[in-house]
């Protein structure tokens, strides 16, 4: 019954996307629709009990070498990088998506893990993302979001900006400026965790929670405190210690107030980037690691005390957001019990 499911939601979403900045396609199984086609039984639950993909340093598809370091690092890392072949070594490391925005949605990714920061020297107060070297403006991405989500008026995003880096004042309220205007009456007030559901959203015609790891978050209605949203970090280079982690994280996890963030990542150590320099975090650390982490996200259930948001680096390189959204079938078969 689960796959007859699989199989129906996957033709009602269709199997060819629609086309990427690119110009190309993807032949895959198209997600972009996916929250709009679960099953109407699903539209009442609340978010935080649903399964949602997410990515990790979600916009560092591309950063640039020749930009200054960003603030985010060390004295001595800023001293080296002085060196050229030292800023391409960092990119290899800072690089942990392949997919812009718009192919993370089209892709069901829902969940955007993003760290900002002002540049050095620029007289303006133009905010970009961070991740060791600097990446795009944070406009232009925004932007990208909200045609994604003009076109697909039933998909909810969840933009959580988590790091700050050489901000002051006015670079926060330059910011919070973007995100209304690049969003307006999309933008959802924060209330109620449990009151999130697909139904009210769609009533609302509300497709976008922002997070906001910075009082400021007090004085705007749309932003919603970081601690609605915890991603306990395991900080290592080892599956088996990331995945007793987030077993760990999940039995510890509130059953309501809050979202909840599994990140499915291994971060490198020193030792780790030394002896991987040239090939860098996905070939390194990622790609041989990556099919194990998918093994226990398939052992995963939504719920109040299951999964919710789960991250990855890399999510094109196994079909990590469709296995995701798939676990979403276990509150299906859940109902189908009880009605038997």
């Amino acid at each position: 019954m689960i796959a007859f499911r699989k199989v129906r939601r996957k033709l009602r979403m269709g199997t060819i996307c629609s086309p990427n900045p690119s110009g190309t396609k993807t032949l895959e199984v198209c997600n972009a629709d996916w929250m709009a086609s679960l099953p109407s039984h699903l539209h009442n639950v609340p978010l935080s009990n649903l399964a949602i993909p997410g990515s990790h340093d979600s916009f560092s598809y591309w950063v640039d070498e020749k930009s200054p370091v960003g603030p985010d690092q060390t004295p001595a890392i800023k001293r080296l990088a002085r060196i050229s072949f030292v800023k391409k070594v960092m990119k290899k490391w800072s690089v942990t998506q392949n997919l812009t925005f718009r192919e993370q949605l089209d892709a069901g990714i829902r969940y955007f893990d993003l760290r900002v920061s002002s540049k050095p020297g620029d007289a303006d107060q133009e905010i970009y993302f961070i991740h060791g070297l600097f990446g795009i403006k944070v406009w232009d991405g925004l932007m990208e979001i909200n045609s994604f989500l003009t076109q697909h008026p039933q998909e909810i995003v969840f933009l959580d900006f988590n790091h700050f880096y050489a901000m002051d004042e006015a670079h926060h309220k330059c910011l919070i400026l973007r995100i209304q205007e690049a969003f307006g009456s999309k933008l959802c007030s924060a209330c109620s965790v449990e009151s999130m559901t697909l139904r009210r959203l769609w009533e609302k015609k509300c497709q976008v929670l922002i997070f906001y790891h910075c009082p400021f978050y007090k004085k705007y209605p749309f932003l919603w405190p970081g601690k609605k949203i915890p991603a306990p970090w395991a900080n290592t280079t080892s599956v088996r210690k990331l995945i007793l982690f987030l077993e760990t994280t999940l039995s510890e996890r509130s059953p309501h107030g809050s979202f909840h963030v599994s990140q499915a990542i291994l971060t490198p150590r020193v030792k780790t980037i030394a002896r991987g320099l040239v090939g860098g975090l996905k070939n390194t650390l990622v790609h041989r690691n990556l099919p194990a982490i998918l093994d226990w996200v398939k052992t995963q259930k939504p719920g109040a005390m299951g999964v919710n948001i789960i991250t990855s680096d890399f999510v094109d390189l196994v079909d990590f957001a469709t296995t995701v959204i798939e676990l979403n079938d276990l509150l299906q078969e859940d109902r189908a019990l009880v009605k038997c």
